[in-house]
């Protein structure tokens, strides 16, 4: 087997698709924090796709790491010179690989926070894109203001030593941009975010003026007058690489590749065209360049992301692993589709383009693809930063309109009962979240009489533990899942509706 090198791409299997491009003459453009399986299918893939057809070879991707996890990343980035194998799972079994190049450089950034931010104050980088998940943004669940307990965010705010987080790297940054007369750069916000382009602006101007409070400087007015934060919505699932994985991308394509990135086939990209300094040509590869996002996240945010939430708890509770387990199941894809028509898509704006009859059932074919093998525990963890974020926003608009969400409720009774760390087979259930000692407690807590308890934290919350119209649905869901199991609990809960 070849290990996957840049002096090794000649020598692959003819059948592996590798960069025709001079990956010498590409060179940085973009700066990305959080180099995951999710970029790495997504962003990154365009970019090669554009470099393929010989454009944009100055808009190379410098990746930026800032968790100590992204240790293991740096390393083999490093060991594969930047290249890894992107393989397309389709449904009947048909795997299609590239080898892509479009990523030039990784930082470490514990190692050397200086390098990170030259590279980002360099004339030649135009472009800061991000995809550090829900949570990196630092936004409070319930006030939407900025969220300063972090104790790496205190430790940035502080500004006593080199930064540690990524808000600290881009406000330094654009800080020595400033002061050397350098153009700034624009920050393209790549995560599951409703408005995730004025959530950076907001949540990195925050920051801005709750350092200069304490340090002092006048950056803030500065960055948010000059600073472009264009929207976007992404879609690609892209679940976590196995060993499996790597193991078939060895046996199929004669390749040993570390890290590859196996996603679904369908993918898109929706961007506001709001740039400072000039952007990648992405409409030429397929990328919807638009001037406004909002419709095309609302349907992806309360449509795709919301529905993943409805199926993870409840299928995984019913003894179920794989998302393709789930929506297989005739009930599971009944109860997703009855969410999707009758709680979300009525809280959504017309979408240009997009036929949403179609749309729906899509997502479910999506969700059903076998090859893609999408953990239920990749799905159900973070909950406290997706829910709030994807699925709630559905119930408040729902509620203020006087529509039912019963659907709804059931979600986050589900995901109340999974939080209680045990499964209906007595079996540890590990519950991956920010607060997972809160939630668990709190879960805990409704089986001490209490049925509302999980709902009784405002800052996750607010006031919905006062709104009757969903206590009633989640009481009677909750009890059910207790009492009788979630599948029979779902059985019972679509039976209601179709009577």
């Amino acid at each position: 087997m070849t290990a996957l090198s840049a002096a090794t791409l000649t020598s692959l299997d003819p059948s592996l698709p590798v960069p025709t491009y001079d990956r010498a003459a590409v060179t940085t453009g973009i700066v990305h924090f959080g180099v995951g399986g999710f970029h790495r299918a997504h962003q990154a893939m365009f970019l090669d796709r554009l470099m393929d057809a010989g454009k944009a070879l100055d808009w190379g991707i410098c990746g930026v790491g800032v968790l100590p996890a992204d240790e293991k990343m740096a390393g083999i980035m490093a060991d594969q010179d930047h290249l890894y194998t992107l393989v397309l799972k389709h449904p009947d079994g048909t795997y299609e690989p590239r080898v892509v190049g479009s990523i030039v450089d990784y930082l470490f950034a514990p190692a050397d926070p200086e390098a990170v931010l030259e590279k980002m104050a360099d004339p030649a980088t135009r472009i800061v894109s991000l995809t550090v998940t829900e949570g990196g943004y630092h936004v409070h669940p319930v006030t939407g203001e900025l969220d300063t307990r972090d104790p790496k965010l205190q430790q940035d705010l502080a500004g006593e030593s080199a930064p540690v987080t990524t808000f600290g790297f881009v406000t330094e940054a654009l800080r020595r941009r400033r002061e050397r007369g350098v153009p700034a750069f624009t920050v393209m916000s790549c995560d599951n975010i409703a408005g995730n382009g004025d959530v950076a602006h907001k949540m990195i101007t925050a920051y801005a003026r709750e350092r200069e409070q304490r340090t002092g400087g006048d950056l803030a007015d500065w960055l948010e007058a000059e600073v472009p934060f264009p929207n976007s919505m992404v879609d690609r699932i892209t679940p976590v690489t196995t060993d499996a994985d790597r193991a078939a991308v060895t046996e199929r394509f004669g390749v040993e590749d570390a890290w590859p990135v196996v996603s679904e086939p369908f993918v898109q990209w929706v961007l506001e065209d709001r740039f400072a300094s000039g952007r990648p040509p992405l409409e030429e590869v397929g990328v919807q360049v638009v001037d406004d996002v909002h419709p095309y996240e609302m349907m992806k945010l309360r449509l795709l992301n919301a529905s993943h939430q409805a199926l993870c708890y409840l299928g995984y509770l019913s003894g179920l692993r794989y998302a393709h387990e789930v929506c297989s199941d005739q009930l599971f894809a009944d109860f997703l589709l009855a969410y999707m028509d009758e709680e979300a898509t009525p809280t959504l704006q017309p979408v240009p383009g997009v036929d949403l009859d179609a749309y729906k059932p899509g997502l479910v074919e999506r969700f059903a693809n076998p090859e893609v093998r999408d953990t239920l525990a990749r799905l159900c963890a973070d909950s406290s930063n997706r829910i709030p974020t994807w699925l709630l926003p559905v119930v408040r608009d729902d509620l203020a309109a006087g529509r039912s969400v019963r659907h709804s409720a059931l979600v986050v009774a589900a995901w109340a009962r999974y939080a209680e760390g045990v499964d209906e087979q007595g079996e540890a259930i590990e519950v991956v979240d920010a607060d997972a000692e809160g939630r668990t407690a709190a879960a805990k807590a409704q089986l001490e009489g209490d049925d509302l308890a999980f709902l009784r934290d405002e800052d996750l919350f607010g006031d919905l533990a006062e709104q009757e119209a969903f206590t009633t649905p989640y009481r009677e869901a909750l009890a059910s899942l207790h009492e009788k199991g979630a599948r029979a609990t779902l059985e019972e809960h679509m039976a209601a509706g179709r009577g």
